[in-house]
């Protein structure tokens, strides 16, 4: 017997899976066929998209579909599948039993600002949360698993891990790595959240388990991972609601004695870390010790409006949020080749309830407070809310809706772009940082984009690229814009360099990068000092050619 795999990816609230990231679901259910001696093939969305091959599932036995976004995002490595996509690959396939996994089950919105609707598919045998792969083990086996959902896991989880190797980015991707389940919170969840809905309470992973895992992945050619599939890993391990740090030093550097070049995390809570900030200070050191540089710490703020933090059970007062801004920063900040270890990330949520014009000012003021305490903060993630069924906001929007002021929300975007966005990222890779194992993805223009396997990594634009430069390459950074960095191939000397690599350099322009190219060889820096007639464009310069 064989099963076909189809991943659509999903982006829930503590879990990613589009290009390059690779989910925990499709790597769990082909460990689960292969438990029960059932060959499985894996290809994605973008895959079938491409070959035009709605029917392939026909030549299997199993079809099982992985889709549904619980939170909005933009994504430039695919786009998730979508509905009409979902019901084409079941009108076109009629011979293999049909399994859905994901979010969709519960309900279908592709982008924020949207409610989600309830959808029914007759033909599918079995349909799946994310919690429930124990009866996936059922219905194939007829048997019930002796054990916990988690035990089923650590047996699946290595067995599964063979699948990234079809996966058509091979071996340039990340994989989400599962810590927990549910969200540690006792007095209630926020009002939109999918999180306990999916998964239940707060659950955890065995330490044993995520390392085999991890090991077992990267026995397959897997080098980047992120313990995203955690709503808080402050939280990981806890004991009747306190942190453990011991635990969290045993996870660490139980990984990172593995030596995975990348090694991320995801979500934190602001009021969790400075409620125990002495344990959860333990743990920022921890993982500051043992991960790789541009980590990221995702806070879900969703709001500076105490009356929304109020009618929508936000946990994080604002002024906890900065104050768990200050402590990442003091553990976090340190550099090397220039970029943060770790930083926080900030995610802004519009259309919940109390929200009003108001809003977008409060929202600003303290961003600007951030700026103007010259923290550092990686990114701001500003969002649509998307509504599902099951939420308390679904409830309330049906008693009071709260409509999105368009206009308001454009502007307010634009304006976190230019004024906080811009300054930010300046700070955060300063001219001559250098970003290392920068993936290429395309050609634009003049101009190459690229990013890092990591966790939010920032868009590089990469001046002079050839493709004899390869695929992966260490690019040290010239300029920035409010959502992207310029730079050039690390090593470069200006002897060498090609016109258009001269001229990314801020200051220098067209009839600069000419009089340089003109005038070389240079012997040393003093010469080319003479021809520059700016001391800031020939540091910068020297920040970033060799000679």
């Amino acid at each position: 017997m064989k099963a076909l795999i189809v991943d659509g990816y999903v982006d829930e609230p503590a879990l990613l899976g589009v290009p390059p990231y690779v989910s925990t679901y499709p790597r769990y259910v082909a460990g689960i066929f292969h438990m029960v001696g059932i060959e499985t093939r894996y290809v994605t969305i973008d895959t079938i998209r491409k070959k035009k091959s709605w029917d392939m599932g026909n030549e299997y036995d199993f079809l099982i579909m992985i889709a549904g976004l619980s939170v909005p995002g933009r994504y430039r490595g695919g786009t998730p599948m979508t509905l009409q996509e979902v019901r084409k690959i079941l009108d076109c396939n009629t011979r293999p039993s049909k399994i859905l996994l994901g979010p969709i089950v519960w309900g279908y919105a592709l982008k924020g600002g949207q409610k989600a609707i309830k959808v029914h598919f007759p033909d599918i045998q079995l349909a799946l949360v994310g919690r429930n792969f124990r009866k996936l083990f059922e219905y194939l086996t007829g048997k019930v698993f002796e054990g916990d959902e988690y035990e089923l896991i650590d047996e699946a989880a290595p067995l599964g891990a063979e699948i990234v190797k079809q996966h058509p980015d091979y071996p340039l991707v990340i994989c989400e790595v599962e810590l927990s389940r549910g969200c540690e919170r006792k007095d209630g969840f926020c009002s939109f959240c999918m999180e306990p809905i999916l998964w239940g309470k707060l659950k955890h992973r065995s330490v044993k388990g995520v390392i085999e895992e991890i090991l077992a992945l990267m026995k397959h050619g897997v080098k980047a991972f992120r313990l995203g599939r955690s709503a808080n890993i402050l939280a990981y391990g806890e004991k009747n609601g306190v942190p453990q740090p011991e635990i969290l030093e045993e996870l660490f550097s139980g990984i990172s004695s593995l030596n995975p070049q990348v090694l991320h995390c995801d979500n934190a809570n602001p009021h969790y870390l400075v409620l125990h900030r002495q344990k959860t200070l333990r743990i920022l050191e921890t993982i500051v010790h043992h991960n790789t540089p541009g980590d990221v710490l995702s806070f879900g703020v969703e709001s500076f409006d105490e009356e929304v933090i109020r009618r929508n059970n936000i946990q994080s007062s604002p002024e906890e949020v900065i104050e768990a801004i200050r402590i990442v920063n003091e553990v976090g900040g340190k550099r090397v080749d220039g970029v943060p270890k770790l930083l926080p990330g900030i995610n802004l949520l519009f259309g919940l309830p109390g929200e009003n014009r108001r809003t977008y000012d409060i929202n600003f003021t303290y961003l600007r407070k951030i700026l103007d305490e010259n923290l550092l903060i990686r990114r701001i993630n500003i969002r649509k809310v998307m509504v599902f069924p099951s939420t308390p906001l679904h409830k309330m929007l049906e008693e009071s809706d709260t409509s999105i002021d368009q206009r308001k929300f454009k502007n307010f975007k634009m304006r976190v772009r230019e004024e906080i966005d811009l300054p930010m990222m300046r700070r955060v890779f300063p001219t001559g940082s250098v970003l290392r194992n920068v993936v290429v993805e395309r050609k634009e223009g003049l101009l190459t984009t690229g990013r890092q396997l990591a966790s939010y990594p920032v868009l590089v634009k990469i001046a002079g690229w050839k493709e004899k430069d390869g695929k992966i390459v260490d690019v040290k950074i010239v300029d920035h814009s409010a959502r992207s960095v310029m730079g050039i191939i690390e090593g470069r000397s200006l002897n060498t360099a090609e016109f258009e690599e001269i001229k990314a350099v801020p200051g220098v322009g067209k009839k600069r990068a000419q009089r340089l190219i003109l005038a070389r060889p240079f012997k040393d820096w003093s010469e080319v000092e003479k021809l520059i007639d700016d001391r800031y464009v020939y540091k910068r310069l020297r920040d970033v050619f060799t000679l």
